[in-house]
């Protein structure tokens, strides 16, 4: 079985694979002050919980684009699952072209997410989005190619900055409004975030449509937000585990 990990400004994402099928994932959130104990700690009672022996796991694969629990998670992994885990980076096999004018500023997780797009959709010029902690736009082109994308502020953060510097307003659920028009503090908050971002996805993949990919190009949605967006249309795939299939394909280019 191969163990893939997500470590994101949030939360870890990970997920358990056995003969390429993503048996079961799991998150953890507020990770940036845990130990190399408690990150240990919380695999095993994962993989216990799913009924999965830690010598049944043959290797494992992560993503970082939090420098500071990476030490942790590493020596996590050592500790008690007794291997040394593999991480997308410089030197490492990917099957990709990275175009961006410096590499080494592509966050790997976006690496991730266009290494599977890559295997999943062959010779198709993609637009993947990306909605988390961040709202990211990656473009990979039909030849394996990165071109490069857009960050954006996402869902949580834009309901973050609202609660902490403006006095009155609240923290809420981020969801899909019922209607646009908010009757209520609340209501007008959840209706404000959504529709800014779709907003931001419809008009960024128009352009990206236009400028780039002259309308021949698929878009798909992944992230912990992606779901909501489904009724609205705005992707051809919604694949909500793309991080972890690129993390998984990452792994047999360079075990």
């Amino acid at each position: 079985m191969i163990l893939c990990l997500d470590v994101g400004n949030s939360q870890v994402y990970g997920g358990c694979f056995e003969n390429d099928k993503l048996l079961f994932s799991f998150r953890k959130k507020d990770t940036h002050r845990l130990s190399s104990d408690e990150l240990g700690i919380f695999l095993t009672n994962i993989l216990e919980q799913k009924g999965v022996a830690l010598d049944q796991i043959n290797a494992v694969g992560f993503c970082s684009v939090v420098p500071q629990v990476v030490h942790s998670l590493k020596n996590a992994i050592r500790k008690y699952l007794n291997l040394v885990p593999m991480a997308i980076g410089p030197g490492m096999k990917t099957g990709l072209k990275i175009k961006y004018k410096n590499p080494l500023e592509v966050g790997s997780d976006r690496i991730a997410n266009a290494i599977a797009v890559k295997e999943l959709f062959p010779e198709k010029n993609c637009i993947i989005v990306d909605l988390g902690t961040a709202t990211t736009f990656c473009l990979v082109n039909s030849k394996g190619e990165y071109l490069g994308g857009a960050i954006s502020p996402g869902p949580r953060i834009s309901m973050e900055v609202l609660e902490e510097k403006t006095a009155m307003l609240p923290s809420v659920e981020i969801l899909r409004p019922s209607k646009v028009l908010g009757q209520s503090t609340i209501e007008s908050i959840q209706s404000g975030i959504y529709y800014s971002q779709l907003g931001l996805i419809r008009e960024i993949t128009k352009k990206f449509k236009e400028e780039t990919f002259k309308d021949d190009s698929i878009i798909i949605g992944t992230g912990g937000f992606s779901s909501m967006f489904k009724s609205e249309e705005v992707f051809d795939h919604i694949i909500p585990d793309l991080v972890l299939i690129g993390l998984l394909n990452f792994l047999k280019k360079n075990l």
